[in-house]
């Protein structure tokens, strides 16, 4: 079912959007697609989604979302990563599965346009990314903010890192280091002062990578110290905000099991939704319609659900 969903050709109506650029820090911004409402009145619910590695804006998903959700009343905004969707040149760094400032400071920024109702929604990495934002929030998140929804979030990145490493996910493995050190071909030739074009060895996984790039870059000493500090798994016990957290049993990667050990299902705010099968990130059901990509509708459901309680 993973592999069917990365294939699964789709076609989508959304209004043409806006492009936008969000300040994340002082050199660096990510690019948003916003598909405001006619009018772009404040008081309509916005809804900001992050996809997950090596994805962009344009992600099947992330389309899939902002069509159901677009076409139900919702302000949309599909972000970009820093450095994703052809945005190298926006930024001078990569990017890394601890960087929930960024959709703070665009939560922050929609804030003082006086948007009233936010709400995130993530998949994989950037579902780890809104579940650790709201995490460090805590009990004191804004009242704006009013919930987060995650898909297979990489709650526990050393055991993804780990199950990647498995036999039968030699397919997933190889996919993302190439596709990750094909990005960061990019940085080298862009910013050749700040990354080494050699001396980072033969990278073959995903641990190898953290190892030799991403933890030395953000000031880790090794890719388990980058997974301890940037695993939403440290902080979902913290989540006072309504969440929607959904996976699949048999997601090839992000293990159920590592899931569960994060204590999650203690948590009264957090609504747990785990089929037996679903893969990563796919959902795909025998029913046609909205209900054909079944994660994308129970986020959209699960919005209108907090706006309606409103």
């Amino acid at each position: 079912m993973t592999v069917a969903s990365t294939f699964t050709r789709r076609k989508f109506v959304l209004p043409a959007p806006e492009e936008r650029l969000f300040a994340v820090d002082a050199e660096s911004k990510i690019l948003g697609h916003c598909h405001w409402q006619v009018g772009k009145k404040r008081d309509v619910p916005v809804l900001a989604l992050v996809h997950g590695l090596e994805g962009s804006s344009e992600s099947n998903y992330m389309r899939g979302i902002a069509e159901k959700a677009t076409q139900r009343g919702f302000h949309v905004v599909r972000l970009n990563q820093r450095t994703c969707g052809g945005t190298e040149t926006l930024t001078p760094t990569l990017y890394n599965s601890g960087m929930s400032a960024d959709y703070r400071a665009v939560f922050e920024e929609l804030v003082q346009e006086g948007f009233e109702q936010i709400f995130f929604a993530g998949y994989s990495m950037g579902g780890n990314l809104v579940t650790k934002m709201a995490g460090e929030f805590g009990a004191n998140a804004p009242r704006q903010l009013r919930g987060i929804a995650a898909v297979c979030p990489a709650l526990d990145l050393a055991a993804c890192a780990d199950a990647l490493e498995l036999r039968q996910n030699y397919f997933y493995e190889r996919h993302f280091v190439s596709r990750l050190m094909a990005s960061y071909g990019k940085k080298v030739q862009l910013f050749p002062q700040r990354y080494p074009n050699n001396g980072v060895g033969a990278i073959r996984t995903i641990r190898e990578f953290d190892d030799a790039i991403t933890a030395p870059q953000f000031g880790f000493r090794s890719a388990q110290e980058y997974y301890d500090a940037s695993g939403a798994k440290r902080v979902v016990r913290e989540i006072r905000l309504p969440t929607l957290l959904i996976t699949a049993q048999d997601d090839p990667f992000v293990r159920y099991e590592s899931l569960r050990v994060t204590g999650l299902e203690a948590n009264p705010a957090i609504r747990f939704v785990a089929p037996k099968h679903g893969g990563h990130c796919a959902f795909i059901s025998r029913h046609a319609g909205k209900e054909r990509f079944w994660a994308e509708e129970r986020i959209v459901e699960f919005c209108e659900e907090i706006v309606g309680a409103r």
